[in-house]
């Protein structure tokens, strides 16, 4: 693919002009695609190092000087912000995923496995910016794309531990206690899909699927989370 299009998506999505744009380039490609064409070399992994440190940096500082909560919420509240679902959904929204440069492989792999790589993605575009434009610029990409979503993560309690949360609302709420029921178990045993329902008495309140039972359980929570929440607008 021709830089013509990164340099495209750089200029109408970032709102600059890279002086490096083989650095986006690099950001966008996935291991996979340097084993499979031997001709290039470089692929995104140093970048998303970088990039994680700096979205680490900025969104900890802009926590530090915005909310005054306790040290073990700050951490809850910014691994909100930079869980690999929050960055992931932020690639999505910026629309780079037809750049990305896969295997073909990696192309067919799961939906799991592609949100991954955005995020990845997303975290080599930050160390991208940041060598190519300086820390104001990564601070303003991250602030847009990232930071923005503080209000709504404060607002659903999406920061607290989702098991916790959903065990205090429905005690709170019904008098009762959650438990977790395996609905379906599908797939390989090396790549085995778990389906959990989240139950209060006899009524399912959630469900939920990972690769493993403490995954499913975990997204299962997050659903009971958002019934409880609705309930009580």
């Amino acid at each position: 693919m021709e830089t013509t299009a990164y340099q495209e998506f750089a200029k109408e999505k970032l709102g600059f002009e890279f002086n490096d744009i083989n650095l986006l380039v690099t950001a966008l490609t996935h291991r996979s695609y340097v084993n499979e064409h031997k001709k290039v070399t470089e692929h995104n992994e140093r970048l998303e190092f970088l990039g994680d440190a700096v979205l680490e940096l900025v969104s900890s500082d802009f926590l530090y000087r915005n909310y005054d909560y306790p040290e073990g919420v700050m951490t809850a509240l910014r691994a909100a912000l930079v869980r690999t679902e929050s960055i992931g959904d932020a690639g999505k929204e910026l629309g780079y995923e037809p750049l990305v440069r896969l295997s073909k492989g990696e192309k067919h792999g799961s939906e799991r496995a592609h949100d991954v790589i955005l995020a990845d993605c997303f975290e080599a575009v930050i160390g991208a910016i940041y060598l190519d434009q300086g820390y104001e610029a990564a601070k303003d990409f991250i602030s847009k794309h990232i930071l923005v979503k503080i209000d709504a993560i404060l607002d659903e309690g999406s920061w607290r531990d989702p098991k916790s949360y959903v065990q205090e609302l429905a005690q709170k709420t019904d008098g009762i206690t959650p438990v977790y029921r395996t609905l379906k178990e599908e797939g390989p045993d090396h790549d085995k899909m778990f389906t959990v329902g989240l139950y209060v008495g006899d009524s399912l309140k959630g469900v939920g699927a990972g690769h493993s039972k403490q995954e499913a359980q975990t997204e299962a929570a997050r659903e009971g989370v958002k019934y409880y929440k609705k309930l009580q607008k």
